[in-house]
């Protein structure tokens, strides 16, 4: 199966790398988790600049730096059924494809468990907008 095009809104499988994990002097994440691609650019270099927020099973401690995933959306995606979180308060940005894609468990050459609905891609947006605005929006640049 080839690699899908990185498109705003579809959940990947990626090794996510913290920022705290980061300031610890970590250059790879410590497991692969879904992540929700937020913004897929190209730079100048004719690259394609991918941005993703990480998907938690953690209860966020302030409300305002995560959104809840409904069940419905988990199940479509192919979730399992645990209370889950998009982080919203921090991303990683890497050159697509990059090192840390990772295939979905149990279902070889796939990497994406397929988009989020479009009013949960707009909350994500929203909420990071925010974030960013109050300067309180953590990045992690995965490539050089």
């Amino acid at each position: 199966m080839p690699l899908p095009s990185p498109e705003p809104g579809l959940v990947l499988s990626y090794s996510y790398l913290w920022k705290r994990q980061q300031k610890r002097g970590s250059e790879e994440g410590e497991k692969e988790r879904p992540c929700v691609i937020i913004l897929s650019i190209e730079n100048s270099a004719g690259e394609t600049v991918v941005t993703v927020v990480p998907v938690t099973s953690r209860p966020p401690t302030d409300n305002r730096t995560a959104l809840a995933i409904p069940p419905k959306i988990k199940q479509h995606l192919g979730l399992d059924t645990a209370p889950s979180w998009v982080v919203v308060n921090e991303v990683n940005r890497f050159i697509w494809p990059g090192p840390d894609l990772r295939q979905i468990p149990d279902q070889p050459g796939r990497f994406d468990y397929g988009f989020v609905p479009p009013r949960l891609y707009t909350a994500i947006k929203a909420a990071l907008l925010d974030l960013h605005r109050g300067r309180r929006l953590r990045g992690v640049d995965r490539t050089p």
